[in-house]
């Protein structure tokens, strides 16, 4: 863990023993690699080379021009494939973390082996409450204290970043149902009960993509690997398991 230079930007890195195959987490909007990484270490940290960074503006990595829109999320992803990896990659990404996934294997189908997509929208006009990236944001003691101490921005940039995450997230992203109907790869989609957009949103992603399994967690909300930990990496593992069953036989 600590800081690499990806194409001249310092960008805050972890990798975990290999165990296996190469697989990418991308956490989710405003939140860091952190804490996210342990929700789903546990059903994928003995069967895979588990890598993992704090996107731009997030977490220990500092702010860069155009840094919240999706399509420089995705070409910073694809950048750390092709410079850490170095080679395709399993995907599973979280809200945020989803859609760069989605939009990664669209853009770069080589680079992806499968994608597991939490709480993922693939466009923005997906069921959201009219109001819910407007008004006043509230910044929590604890929030603006990890702030203070994780990231290389001065402090006063905290707002900055969620205002610009609030404004984008009311135009982006904009996948379409052919978008995504370019993804050959396996994908595992999975939502919580209770998300932030519709469930019919979720079905259309699941029925658009060729190669998809779906998995709508009862009782879950947006926060599907903290409310049910157990069930979700249980399908999450159930997914991998599933490809592995699959190449072994086409070998």
């Amino acid at each position: 863990m600590g800081y690499i230079d990806l194409r001249g930007h310092q960008l805050w890195s972890n990798e975990f023993p290999n165990n296996g195959e190469p697989l990418l987490s991308l956490h989710g909007g405003l939140s860091a690699s952190h804490r996210w990484d342990w929700t789903i270490l546990p059903a994928v940290e003995h069967d895979h080379h588990l890598y993992s960074y704090d996107r731009t503006a997030h977490g220990r990595t500092g702010i860069r021009p155009g840094f919240y829109h999706f399509e420089f999320q995705t070409e910073e992803a694809i950048a750390y494939i092709e410079d850490v990896i170095k080679e395709p990659t399993h995907m599973i990404g979280h809200s945020d973390g989803a859609i760069i996934s989605l939009m990664v294997a669209i853009k770069r189908p080589d680079l992806v082996k499968s994608i597991v997509s939490i709480g993922g929208n693939y466009h923005w006009d997906a069921g959201f409450a009219s109001d819910e990236f407007d008004g006043d944001i509230m910044i929590s003691e604890e929030d603006a204290a990890e702030f203070a101490e994780l990231s290389p921005d001065d402090p006063s940039a905290q707002r900055g970043i969620i205002q610009k995450a609030m404004d984008v997230w009311k135009s982006e992203p904009n996948l379409t149902k052919n978008d995504l109907a370019k993804i050959q790869c396996p994908v595992l989609v999975m939502a919580g009960e209770v998300e932030p957009f519709s469930n019919h949103h979720t079905i259309d992603l699941y029925e658009s993509l060729a190669n998809a399994d779906l998995a709508i967690v009862p009782g879950a909300t947006h926060s599907v690997m903290k409310d049910k930990p157990e069930l979700a990496l249980a399908i999450i593992k159930d997914f991998y398991e599933g490809i592995s069953a699959r190449s072994l036989n086409q070998e």
